[in-house]
């Protein structure tokens, strides 16, 4: 199996040394924008560097993994899917509503296979986590608490393409929801502050939001995310039934500290980044994605499921912006 890569940045450099490590991958391809920075890690990791996007498809691959900058994304999806290539996306899958409708049509229409990449759904707490919620082991759920905090802002140039605090980064939260849960929101109320670095206002982002979600059968939700955690990287999902309450993302390196005289010391070496938070769960996701490819595992996130998580990241930013309850069944959908 041949796999190409566009996008040797961050995460294209991270999803490429996994792939070249995985025993079933193959030979790899790799672009990018800057063919110079698909070179060098070519070289590193013993793969081949084209000398732009174009030849990925010309020179012949078996899939594609799609982990250029967001706008990117639509337009090399639907040409992996009009040359009959199954394609790993990281989210989204394209910067709006509007767009992400439009190629997933296309997709759909075709018989395209799609995955999109939500790693935490291969985070080993957030899977027990859902084990546990649908045995029926909490009792009915009540109430689930999300949160999402990096430990510093991005870069005022990531912050102009990035689509929003919601979009970018609560989405994930909001595919825990429905993944953990196995319920559909039905109803956001959602505010936000751009009151830290000015480039947050420059860009028209906000720095810091919350969401409270409403479930389809009445459970209640309350999201929350920020740019600005400076003691570390912190992703937590609660839980809580008539039955008990488990918290997922509460460890040793989880950067808060107990201000009790029995409570837990600050960790000593807090999460630092998302990479290294999900390091395992973005490998599995890969493997995950190989063995679709091989037609020896099913679609673990395909575009239906991405969707909607990005209704209601979108349905959030509506309300933020309109300072009201949105139903995400007032949104566009398929």
């Amino acid at each position: 199996m041949r796999i190409g890569l566009i996008g040797t940045g961050r995460i294209g450099s991270f999803h490429a040394a996994t792939l070249a490590r995985h025993p079933d991958a193959g030979s790899l391809l790799l672009a990018d924008a800057d063919p110079g920075r698909a070179a060098r890690l070519a070289d590193r990791l013993g793969a081949t560097a084209a000398p732009s996007v174009d030849q990925v498809f010309t020179w012949g691959v078996d899939a594609l993994v799609v982990a250029c900058s967001t706008e990117g994304h639509a337009e090399l999806v639907l040409r992996a899917v009009r040359a009959g290539l199954p394609v790993f996306c990281e989210k989204p899958m394209a910067p709006d509503l509007a767009r992400s409708l439009a190629v997933l049509r296309e997709v759909t229409a075709a018989g395209g296979v799609l995955q999109l990449g939500f790693m935490r759904r291969f985070d080993a707490g957030l899977r027990a986590a859902r084990d546990l919620v649908r045995s029926g082991a909490l009792g009915r759920l009540h109430t689930v608490r999300t949160m999402t905090s990096d430990p510093a802002p991005p870069t005022a140039g990531y912050l102009a393409t990035s689509g929003g605090l919601y979009r970018d980064c609560l989405v994930h939260d909001f595919d825990m929801v429905r993944w953990v849960t196995g319920h559909e929101v039905v109803e956001v109320y959602a505010a936000a502050s751009d009151a830290g670095p000015p480039r947050f206002r420059e860009s028209g982002d906000v720095d810091t939001a919350a969401a409270l979600l409403t479930l389809d059968d009445g459970t209640l939700v309350t999201s929350s995310g920020t740019r600005c955690n400076g003691a570390g990287y912190d992703v937590r999902m609660e839980l809580a039934g008539e039955r008990d309450q488990v918290s997922a993302g509460l460890d040793d390196r989880t950067p808060i500290a107990s201000t009790e005289l029995q409570g837990p010391p600050a960790a000593s070496k807090p999460w630092g980044g998302f990479l290294e938070r999900f390091g395992p769960a973005y490998e599995a996701e890969l493997a995950a994605f190989v063995r679709l490819v091989r037609g020896e595992g099913p679609n673990p996130c395909d575009g239906r499921e991405a969707l909607a998580a990005f209704r209601v990241a979108e349905a959030c930013e509506l309300s933020r912006r309109e300072r009201r309850p949105v139903r995400p069944a007032e949104l566009p959908d398929l």
